[in-house]
């Protein structure tokens, strides 16, 4: 029996400190999730208030104990006031935006508050920071934003957060873990200094560049996502015409590959940012390029789409 009374005081001090265990969102503040404790100016408050009230006794001074008592009912209010103030609020975190290793991608988190009474001094922080945002949380929905630094590559959880308030007085502080059951995704480091791969990767395209070339004027077609801004027929949008791409005749188009088994004798993460580094290039000047991974084949392409799927095959390479 001691040994499970034990157990269960080590889950209730975990519990305590770190809260519970990623769970799906919204966070729910209520009573078994809110904690309080008092503050350093709250433990001298109250040695204060024990002076005083000593003092009281020792010279049979009234005033002295309306004062005392006075100042220790404001004390007591102050605990309902500040665990009230994170009471039956709603705390979820956005998605997080896909950033490469050793950056640092915006966490947003917000904060739904049914009732008509503003929350106010609210603090959110990760843990190992030193200084918390602080938020205001009037009705309705209240974002912010904090900086979580993503040092390796692959799909992570989200980390532990704390919501926590010391208003009114600062006396006491109320707070609550939220641990959501999110992942964000983090890419490979990019290479500092990686040109294209050698002309022997480029492939010629027997159908032609399909609009993507510089040759003679070929047609429109309409837009689609990924087309370069700079072929667009402006004219035509502005004639209310819709949204079309300029095409231009060519004899061939070329296909770069980006593949794996070009940089032997790197190791696995020197090569992931290396390939991180070309789809970077080849997408900023327009190229078509493909990827090949061990065991993954990813067939040319271009544009927004085509390259978030080429940098997640890279960040999840095992």
């Amino acid at each position: 029996m001691s040994q499970t009374l034990t157990l269960r005081q080590r889950l209730d001090w975990r519990r305590f400190f770190r809260g519970l265990g990623p769970h799906p969102a919204p966070h729910l503040t209520h009573g078994r999730n809110v904690y309080i404790l008092p503050t350093r100016n709250g433990v001298f408050f109250a040695i204060v208030l024990m002076v005083m009230l000593i003092g009281a006794i020792n010279y049979s001074n009234n005033l002295g104990y309306l004062f005392t008592f006075l100042l220790g009912s404001v004390a007591v209010v102050a605990i309902l006031h500040t665990y009230r103030n994170l009471l039956r609020l709603e705390i979820r975190a956005a998605a997080v935006p896909a950033v490469f290793a050793g950056d640092i991608a915006p966490l947003p988190v917000i904060i739904d508050n049914p009732g008509p009474t503003e929350r106010l001094a609210l603090e959110i922080s990760l843990p190992g920071q030193t200084r918390p945002i602080r938020v205001d949380a009037g009705a309705g929905q209240t974002s912010t934003e904090l900086a979580l630094y993503s040092a390796q590559r692959g799909q992570h959880p989200l980390p532990r957060f704390m919501v926590a308030t010391r208003f009114p007085l600062g006396l006491f502080r109320a707070w609550t873990h939220v641990h959501l059951a999110q992942t964000h995704l983090v890419y490979p480091a990019t290479a500092t200094r990686a040109p294209l791969p050698p002309p022997s990767l480029f492939s010629l395209s027997l159908t032609g560049d399909q609009g993507r070339g510089s040759d003679d004027f070929a047609g429109l077609r309409n837009y689609h996502p990924g087309d370069s801004l700079r072929h667009v027929h402006w004219k035509a949008l502005a004639r209310q015409q819709g949204m079309l791409t300029k095409q231009f005749g060519g004899d061939r188009s070329e296909e770069l590959w980006l593949d794996w088994q070009v940089l032997h004798g790197n190791d696995t993460e020197t090569r992931l940012s290396i390939l991180t580094r070309w789809i970077i290039t080849a997408e900023r000047d327009g190229l078509c390029y493909g990827l090949r991974l061990p065991g993954t084949v990813i067939p040319p392409g271009h544009g927004p789409a085509h390259r978030h799927r080429c940098l997640e095959k890279l960040a999840l390479y095992p």
